[in-house]
């Protein structure tokens, strides 16, 4: 099924430098000196992968036929980026260059023990707020994920006003926000999606608990990783369970990937369960597959496994 509305994506690009140290942090790094830590790690095994949030919610709402907006702040350095993006059809009309400026960047070692040790450089990122959600023609709904600070709190102000339905997805840029900018944020969404960990941040910045929280939103989504997700919606809770999956190979992506099965969703006219079922099952393939934005599927496929997974049919 095809939709005439389309979802402007505002958040993150980046490249997402991953590197694997064969070996366990704690076997160097000493406890009694954490104070003058001076520490070298050699890791064999490195990839760059493209990412950030709006990237890899828009690869995977293309996938499923969507016709995603990009709304981005990028480098000098983005033009690999861009090539992936014209060579998956993504629009990025409104992807705006920052001369002199890195598009965002983060660089992941990994342990043996699966710990990791990030630094993130948000580049052109931080200039997010430059873009204007009324630059975007034909949006029918938008979602407010990961960015820049002040990009963050002017696309959701920009959507209220518009009066175009939008998603708050704090995920990582939530440490940026205290109480009264939450409670802002909450108040002009239309939805929500955040894991639970995120969740519980959330209550404890505000003093309020997400049941609480879910009365003064249409939707509200808790994820939870291999237990599924709880859905809050017309005052009821319904648990969304996790689709199978066969080997896990990289967890990195799979809730983006979840949150562009939602927008195709409510795109389309399906009602938030279907919509969110969705997102579990694409998030089980993309968690299936190395990186951000390398796994595909054929339609029919995807509907068939979604029958396998949930006993119900879907059609795309």
């Amino acid at each position: 099924m095809e939709s005439k509305k389309r979802a402007l994506i505002c958040g993150s690009m980046a490249y997402d430098t991953i590197m694997v140290f064969e070996d366990k942090f704690r076997n160097h790094i000493l406890p009694d000196k954490v104070h003058m830590l001076n520490v070298s790690f050699l890791v064999p095994g490195m990839r760059r992968e493209f990412g950030g949030c709006a990237g890899n919610i828009a690869y995977n709402l293309k996938l499923l036929g969507g016709d995603p907006l990009i709304m981005a702040t990028v480098g000098d350095d983005f033009d690999p980026y861009a090539n992936w993006l014209d060579k998956n059809k993504i629009d990025r009309t409104h992807v705006r260059q920052i001369k002199d400026a890195f598009t965002g960047q983060a660089f992941i070692t990994t342990d043996m023990e699966d710990n990791q040790i990030t630094a993130f450089h948000p580049g052109a990122m931080s200039r997010s707020d430059k873009n204007t959600v009324r630059m975007a023609k034909n949006v029918g709904i938008g979602i407010v994920s990961p960015d820049g600070r002040d990009g963050m709190i002017e696309h959701a102000a920009q959507f209220a006003k518009l009066g175009i339905p939008f998603v708050f997805d704090p995920g990582q840029g939530l440490p940026m926000f205290d109480g009264s900018d939450l409670e802002q944020f909450i108040k002009q969404a239309n939805f929500m999606v955040v894991n639970d960990y995120e969740a519980q941040m959330i209550e404890n910045q505000t003093g309020r608990e997400i049941g609480l929280i879910a009365r003064d939103l249409e939707m509200l989504l808790v994820t939870k990783g291999a237990k599924g997700a709880s859905l809050y919606t017309e005052g009821r809770i319904t648990e969304i369970p996790a689709a199978p999956i066969g080997t896990a190979l990289d967890p990195t992506g799979c809730g983006d990937a979840l949150r562009g099965g939602l927008l195709y969703g409510y795109l389309n006219g399906l009602d938030w369960e279907t919509s969110a079922l969705i997102g579990s099952l694409l998030g089980a393939v993309k968690i299936e597959s190395v990186g951000p934005q390398n796994h595909k599927f054929s339609k029919k496929a995807f509907c068939e496994r979604f029958s396998t997974s949930f006993g119900r049919k879907l059609k795309l």
